[in-house]
């Protein structure tokens, strides 16, 4: 059976994009973790969580995408990693694409499957990979070994946020302009920043969130500010996620 990508939008032509299901393949989410049922696509919510990740909503209104990411995850899970680079770059080495986002969705859940994407960079010298990832340990155990077309972004928010100090470029998720002004970080729209990873920079916080949170009326204000190129969409009205906030 072969892996799902899937294609950017307009905002990231050029780019295939790879995604696992959100928190259930991320070891080290803290305050965005948040899971949906395999079956069910019901939403839980970790006990350190500030504000939901994207993603997750995706996998609770979409059936179809939701299917899709648990498909990859349990074709890479338990696998050596000649297997998962075999995986991996079945796809990518016969893709047009300039760029290749890894997990838009999900997170490196293993330093097996780590070393895997360092591989499949290496094979591809051509493309550019980049990914956001909170798998900080795994990073540090090969930052000497990844290949400059392999870009790495620290998620801040996660549960090994110290190790950041090791003059590793970072992103913020922030709730407002102002909050990233005041920050002196420059927030990036169109992933441009993730793509380089040269420099510390901010994203808006966006999609829908729990209910009465700082997080959610955030949301509605970018919502209907237009802040980011985000405006009138329907995740910010999303009446059908079931939420379960666990504690």
């Amino acid at each position: 059976m072969d892996l799902k990508f899937s294609r950017g939008n307009a905002k990231l032509s050029h780019t295939i994009i790879f995604n696992l299901p959100a928190g259930w393949s991320c070891p080290f989410a803290k305050q965005c973790l948040a899971k949906a049922d395999p079956k069910t696509g019901k939403i839980s919510i970790g006990k350190d969580a500030c504000f939901r990740c994207y993603a997750v909503s995706q996998e609770n209104l979409f059936p179809r995408v939701r299917k899709s990411r648990w498909h990859n995850f349990s074709l890479l899970k338990g696998k050596k990693i000649n297997q998962v680079v075999a995986l991996l770059n079945k796809f990518v080495s016969k893709s047009k694409f300039d760029f290749v986002r890894i997990h838009e969705s999900g997170d490196f859940f293993s330093q097996t499957y780590f070393d895997a994407w360092v591989e499949v960079a290496k094979l591809n010298p051509l493309k550019v990979f980049y990914a956001y990832t909170k798998a900080i340990p795994f990073w540090i155990k090969r930052k000497h070994r990844i290949p400059s077309n392999m870009r790495l972004i620290a998620s801040l928010g996660g549960t090994h946020d110290g190790m950041i100090g090791w003059n590793l470029p970072a992103c913020k998720v922030v709730f407002s302009e102002q909050e990233a002004k005041k920050l002196g970080l420059e927030i990036d729209h169109d992933d441009s920043h993730a793509r380089e990873a040269k420099r510390d920079f901010a994203v808006l916080i966006h999609g829908t969130q729990n209910p009465n949170t700082t997080a959610s009326k955030a949301w509605y204000k970018i919502m209907h500010n237009g802040a980011g190129g985000y405006k009138g969409g329907y995740f910010a009205y999303d009446k059908k996620a079931k939420l379960t906030v666990k504690k």
